[in-house]
């Protein structure tokens, strides 16, 4: 199991990367570039990491594959930052037993999203709770709510159950779009109930981090391929130079934005990533993108503009 020190709690803050997973060009897992991946990640001084999430392409992971690159990058991280393990499932005795392999691995915690399809405040609230008895009090879980992805609305309401119920609902993975207004209730909630304050997270490609960092959020959980920009304006407000902190976010703003398209937005981060140094690779698993001639002219352009206004 993984130490005390690094198990993810309420108090989480800062730049959960979530890691992409490199393939050679052939679609094989390129071990060598996880660990390239790795170490330029914590270099950018990321706080934490989060694998096999599905932007790290864990469905088109084999379970032989999914062991093969937790234990490598658990591995090379070596207890240097806490690591969450995505473990989101269609089964529950494949959550059950990819989070115990990931917490004997060295794994801080688990991010689990709800199944496809449940409608009603109850059905998702039972959904969580059984997962919460299963996986029991000593495995950290993270809750993703990522309505587009899920097509699951999980409530104010049923999120304040589940902090008041599980003790081990330690993190809200905010992705709601747009769900400004839910993180606002989550926080009032909690300082006027008295209810217990857990860490939030925010995905959505990092696209209204200044907004929820003014909001309450604690940090960002998402895979921007300039991660240092993530970790430098987190930085700035927890320091409270908010206006700083969004001058910085502008000027990386455009390709953000780019990277954020949906369908082609893995394969931009990845293609960043590789002319970045590293992966290796920008193959994405099929199916999957592909970037043609003119993606690839685009993004040259957004990153000489974006190097322009930096200098």
């Amino acid at each position: 199991m993984a130490t005390q020190s690094h198990r993810l709690t309420e108090q989480a803050s800062g730049v959960y990367i979530i890691a992409a997973t490199p393939f050679d060009d052939q679609g094989e897992v390129d071990l060598y570039s996880i660990d390239s991946l790795t170490d330029f990640y914590l270099e950018k001084g990321v706080t934490g990491f989060t694998i096999l999430g599905m932007m790290g392409e864990a469905p088109k992971l084999s379970e032989a594959e999914t062991t093969l690159v937790m234990e490598r990058i658990l591995k090379r991280v070596d207890a240097r930052v806490p690591v969450v393990v995505g473990v989101s499932h269609s089964s529950n005795r494949h959550i059950e037993r990819l989070s115990k392999e990931a917490m004997d691995l060295g794994a801080a915690g688990v991010m689990v999203a709800p199944v496809p399809n449940l409608k009603t405040d109850e059905q998702v609230y039972g959904y969580y709770a059984s997962i919460a008895k299963l996986l029991g009090r000593d495995i950290p879980i993270c809750l993703q709510d990522f309505p587009q992805a899920t097509g699951v609305h999980t409530s104010v309401s049923v999120i304040n159950r589940l902090i008041d119920e599980f003790e081990q609902v330690v993190m809200l993975k905010h992705e709601d779009f747009p769900g400004m207004r839910k993180l606002s209730q989550v926080r009032h909630d909690s300082e006027a109930g008295g209810r217990r304050r857990i860490s939030i997270l925010v995905g959505n490609g990092g696209l209204f981090l200044p907004q929820e960092m003014l909001r309450g959020a604690d940090g960002a959980m998402t895979g921007f391929a300039f991660p240092e920009m993530l970790v430098q304006v987190c930085q700035l407000f927890s320091e409270g130079k908010s206006e700083a902190a969004e001058d910085l976010f502008n000027i990386y703003l455009p390709l953000l934005r780019h990277e954020f398209q949906y369908g082609i937005g893995l394969a931009l981060r990845k293609e960043t990533l590789r002319r970045r140094g590293a992966i290796r690779s920008a193959f994405v698993r099929k199916p999957g993108p592909v970037l043609d001639v003119r993606d690839h002219e685009e993004l040259s352009r957004l990153i000489a503009r974006q190097e322009k206004a930096l200098a």
